[in-house]
């Protein structure tokens, strides 16, 4: 990737910031500072003038004490998944070496730091039989999927992650670490369950966790010419469906690498991806219209451990560069299923590595018990692509007459994504947010990634 000059700061300024924290400082010139920038998502990278490897809060609260000191923007990376807008100068947080994470069984509630990733957290709350509302990569961090909604393999059931938040502390553009529940900072507690990062960087958070020990899950992989009867299987079925079933559908085109099943490596295929909370038995047979479709690839549904609930999307595991891009539809009738196969599907012009609809409903449709600044609730489906650099977008802007007008937050990353943030809430709530952006961050300190801007 070509490096343009990142603007400098005077090295006495650095010494100061390196001699008030307990972490690193990293310039351009350090050795670790493009290893300390390497994210999951390699579309595009941070150029900031400092990299901050922050190991407590009080490293965030100097980094950002001395970022406004000097109007420097400042922005945070734990894992880089979601990479918008690159930082160009200014100062950049990374948030991986904080990453504790405390399980009280009792209270079925999670804490979690700033740089905590989804596997720690499964792996903790499973050793109590209890599950944590997850994405379906286990790689990404939680903080940032959480204050983004957070959409996983249990919402159809429990709704978003950050409808079950309880604390969250957070350094603001003040310099100052607050602590932030429904009962103490209730502007920025409804803002942060949603907003994303507009307002500041969180250090930790704590959340309930569900009573769920086992799925029914996995994924059924049918060939390429099965992609019609399935999705027309699984519009039709999906209205059927207890709210304990949350299911997607992904087209899959997946390179020729040996991190790929050898099954996919270069060619076509459909992945039906399957998590049901109730029994086995009546996971079978909501499932079985799916599988009498056509004969499978592979099958990997079944009885399985919530620890093992990665396996049934798949996702990547090693970094790569792409652009992730969304709408959320409203419906899904014929004509837009035949609409989505002509620009998707084996026989299009697709270059997308995958195009997936998510199920939605159920208690993703229903208000979260304390209200919060989560954008998607009105929509039936999401529909986001997955695409290899340079890719424009030929499957969303057709499918858009079915869409409510609104994007998922989280589903969104590569520089064409930055400026989108509008597009993912109502208007009542994103000027709200701009408003609340007024009053914390006037001087918009935090504009790296999707963020709001303050309100005029």
């Amino acid at each position: 990737m070509e490096q343009t000059r990142t603007p400098a700061v005077p090295e006495e300024a650095v010494d100061r910031l390196a001699s008030g924290v307990r972490g690193e400082v990293f310039t351009p010139d350090d050795p670790e500072y493009r290893t300390e920038l390497a994210g999951f998502n390699r579309i595009t990278q941070h150029r900031p003038s400092l990299v901050v490897a922050a190991v407590d809060p009080g490293d965030i609260v100097e980094a950002v004490r001395f970022a406004a000191a000097g109007d420097l923007p400042v922005g945070v990376q734990a894992t880089g998944h979601g990479i918008a807008a690159p930082a160009e100068g200014g100062v950049l947080v990374g948030t991986r070496r904080m990453n504790s994470v405390r399980v009280d069984p009792a209270a079925r509630i999670a804490r979690v730091e700033a740089g905590a990733r989804w596997h720690q957290v499964v792996s903790a709350a499973a050793r109590h039989h209890l599950a944590p509302l997850n994405g379906s990569s286990h790689l990404v961090g939680v903080v940032g999927y959480t204050l983004g909604g957070g959409l996983g393999p249990l919402g159809r059931r429990y709704g978003y992650a950050a409808d079950h938040v309880t604390r969250i502390e957070i350094v603001t553009a003040d310099g100052l670490l607050r602590t932030v529940t429904a009962d103490r900072n209730g502007d920025l507690f409804w803002a942060l369950r949603g907003g994303k990062g507009s307002l500041g960087i969180v250090t930790a958070l704590e959340f309930r966790l569900m009573p769920v020990r086992r799925l029914y899950g996995g994924g059924v992989y049918l060939p390429a010419e099965s992609a019609a009867p399935l999705l027309e299987t699984w519009r039709e079925w999906t209205g059927t469906v207890p709210e304990t079933m949350t299911s997607s559908v992904a087209l899959l085109r997946l390179p020729d690498v040996p991190a790929v099943p050898e099954f996919l490596r270069g060619r076509p295929a459909v992945h039906l991806r399957i998590a049901f909370t109730g029994s086995a038995e009546e996971g079978e047979r909501l499932v079985r219209p799916l599988r009498a479709v056509g004969p499978a690839l592979a099958d990997t549904v079944g009885e399985m451990p919530y620890s093992e609930v990665a396996r049934i999307h798949q996702d990547p595991t090693e970094p790569l560069p792409y652009h992730e891009r969304n709408i959320v539809l409203r419906d899904l009738d014929r004509e837009a299923l035949d609409t989505l196969l002509s620009v998707a599907g084996p026989q299009s012009p697709s270059t997308d590595l995958m195009v997936e609809l998510r199920h939605l409903g159920g208690a993703l449709g229903r208000p979260a018990a304390v209200p919060n600044a989560v954008g998607s609730r009105d929509g039936a489906f999401t529909l986001s692509t997955l695409s290899p650099p340079g890719s424009p977008d030929r499957v969303l802007a057709p499918m858009a007459r079915w869409g409510t007008g609104r994007r998922y937050l989280n589903f969104l990353a590569g520089p064409d994504t930055a400026g989108a943030a509008a597009e993912c809430y109502t208007p009542d709530t994103y000027a709200r947010l701009t408003r609340l952006k007024a009053l914390y961050d006037p001087r918009n300190l935090f504009r790296t990634g999707h963020t709001v801007p303050p309100a005029p």
